[in-house]
């Protein structure tokens, strides 16, 4: 059996519940080098950290809503391609429509 695992709601890759709080800020200040460097209609407001209310009054939180919810926010950031529709981070839009022709 796996051992739990984290969504990082900036990049959506798993993290260990302990590396979770040591990659999100790591990934957010990349995620802001790498937006700053984008031309200004592919730049994307800072993705926030999805709040997700702890079960009843025992404090911890249901692990697949809190994933569901950092997956939902990673896909956000995502473009489509104004060519064939299909969507990638921003700076991978870039690379791809330099080979994306029109059907």
């Amino acid at each position: 059996r796996r051992p739990p695992a984290v969504i990082c709601y900036i990049c959506g890759r798993e993290y260990g519940t302990k590396s979770i709080s040591i990659h999100e800020p790591q990934c957010l200040k990349k995620w802001h080098q790498e937006n700053d460097l984008l031309p200004k209609h592919l730049r994307r407001l800072e993705p926030k950290k999805p709040e997700v209310s702890p079960i009843q009054a025992k404090g911890f939180y249901d692990l697949d809503s809190l994933n569901e919810a950092a997956w939902i926010s990673a896909q956000k950031q995502l473009v489509p391609c104004d060519i064939c529709g299909r969507t990638f981070l921003p700076d991978r839009l870039i690379v791809h429509q330099q080979s994306c022709k029109p059907k």
